[in-house]
């Protein structure tokens, strides 16, 4: 492995870490402290492109951090799956760093320094998920982020705010530690490594019946794929400031969560083991259940914020089935969902934060006719509405097609009726949202008026929306070459 692909996988690390600590020695200069905080976003990305390109051409950077007890490694081992993951995360830093300048600013928030200390260290720990070469690295920067989140959840401070932390804690250690550390421990055990191979690493005559232990081990252990009953967590982060709910729910948590369950079902168990396991059908109808009882309940939610986290624990179950059925077109799929749900997803949670800044309104029955006042951020807002339904050409509606393909060719056609009813529920919990905006008279044309004169000086927190639900529209067209970027891990059949 060459010295320069060492040093651009280190680089991962070091750059939000070095954000990190000069952070804080700004805290009295805030221009600068922010300024720290978007540089580091962009150095980081520039360094991410630059290991995509390396990727690209078959060479996967390895990093060794540390060796421990022996043979155990703590090391960094960078491939498709995992680079595309980084990618997400440090483009979507920057965009989340210029939203959270216009809504802490906005909101004359307290402990801003704080804020941006923590979100620096889950971006580094997101890294370490990403580029993670085995399940003890993976681990150790799963736990990480947790820990580096849990301030921000609880930023605001108040009862609500602990609480809130409280259920977010105790659920994401609570099946981390009680569920996948045995799952990893047991890997070592029946494999002999926990390293991430492409097909596997379980011998030869593994059975079934282990397998499906591990598999169910794996799957409710990492609870940040908030598969249902796991999920509680996520609507109880919602008492965090808005910066932080993109942040959970399309940059950095989940998204850790369900790209965890997609490598370890491909490159730990592999897909033909994978698909043998009696405990792979059952988590699928697991999946496909919580993507319906999911949009069934984000239906029913007046708060936005709350609607979008119910909306975000269905999206999500998209991965799990596609990481369940195992087949090669569904595990694309997954992969794709991963993609385009963050850009599409953090555009209906920055829209939301630029109405409550704005505006100060947090329900969506206090929406009616404020499109009207605000119509680049509810425009952003219907077009990341239809991406997360799945209507070409945005992106969002590739996964579904995959997934869709996938479980036809898998012989569970039925499952289909899962991801066809959460669209047709879509529709009816985010277009709404948008009708009302658009479309209803004003609530009170006064208080909208003076929203429209003091609109313009928060324009941080519409520009970085717009941004986004235009990546949402342009990642259509890019499927093509993303398939193909990240094939090589999904080897048993064409895309």
């Amino acid at each position: 492995m060459s010295y320069k692909a060492e040093s651009a996988l280190a680089l991962m690390l070091i750059i939000p870490a070095l954000a990190a600590l000069i952070i804080p020695v700004f805290r009295s200069r805030p221009n600068i402290r922010e300024a720290v905080s978007l540089i580091a976003g962009i150095l980081l990305l520039v360094n991410v492109a630059h290991l995509v390109m390396m990727v690209s051409t078959g060479l996967r950077p390895e990093l060794t951090l540390g060796t421990f007890a022996g043979n155990f490694e703590v090391k960094l081992v960078l491939e498709p799956l995992g680079v595309t993951f980084a990618a997400i995360a440090g483009s979507l830093w920057i965009l989340n760093t210029l939203f959270t300048i216009g809504y802490m600013r906005g909101n004359r928030e307290r402990n801003q320094t704080r804020f941006y200390l923590f979100v620096a260290i889950a971006i580094t720990a997101a890294m370490g998920i990403a580029a993670a070469g085995n399940l003890l690295t993976l681990f150790i920067f799963y736990e990480a982020l947790t820990i580096s989140t849990f301030p921000l959840v609880t930023h605001k401070g108040d009862a609500k705010a602990k609480r809130g932390g409280t259920i977010y804690a105790l659920i994401l250690m609570g099946t981390s530690l009680a569920l996948l550390l045995p799952a990893i421990v047991a890997t070592q055990i029946i494999a002999g490594t926990t390293d991430f191979r492409v097909g596997g690493v379980f011998p030869p005559g593994t059975g079934t019946t282990a397998a499906s232990v591990l598999l169910f081990l794996f799957a409710f252990g990492i609870g940040k794929a908030a598969l249902m009953p796991t999920h509680p967590w996520l609507p109880n982060a919602m008492v965090a400031p808005t910066p932080v709910s993109a942040l959970l729910h399309a940059v950095a948590v989940v998204k850790a969560g369900v790209f965890s369950m997609l490598k370890v079902v491909t490159l730990i168990f592999g897909p033909s083991l994978a698909a043998a396991t009696p405990m792979s059908t059952t988590l699928s109808w697991v999946a496909a259940i919580s993507i319906v009882l999911a949009s069934v309940i984000a239906l029913r939610q007046d708060n936005l914020k709350a609607r979008l986290a119910y909306s975000t624990v269905s999206q999500l179950s998209y991965v799990t089935l596609g990481a369940m059925l195992a087949t090669s077109l569904t595990m694309m799929g997954g992969a794709l969902q991963i993609v385009m749900h963050a850009w599409g997803k953090i555009t209906l949670f920055m829209c939301a934060g630029a109405i409550y800044t704005i505006a100060h309104r947090s329900n969506i029955s206090q929406l009616d006719g404020l499109g009207r006042t605000m119509p680049f951020v509810f425009g952003a807002f219907l077009v990341g509405a239809l991406s997360i339904i799945g209507v070409p050409p945005m992106g969002g509606s590739w996964p579904k097609f995959f997934l869709m393909a996938g479980a036809v060719d898998s012989g569970k056609s039925i499952l289909m009726a899962a991801l066809i009813v959460s669209s047709v529920l879509n529709v009816a919990y985010l277009v709404p949202i948008a009708v009302r905006g658009f479309m209803k008279p004003p609530g009170d044309p006064q208080a909208d008026a003076e929203i429209a004169a003091i609109r313009n000086k928060h324009i941080w927190v519409i520009i970085p929306p717009v941004i986004t639900a235009t990546g949402a529209f342009v990642l259509f067209f890019l499927t093509g070459y993303m398939s193909d970027f990240l094939a090589p891990i999904f080897p048993e059949g064409m895309y």
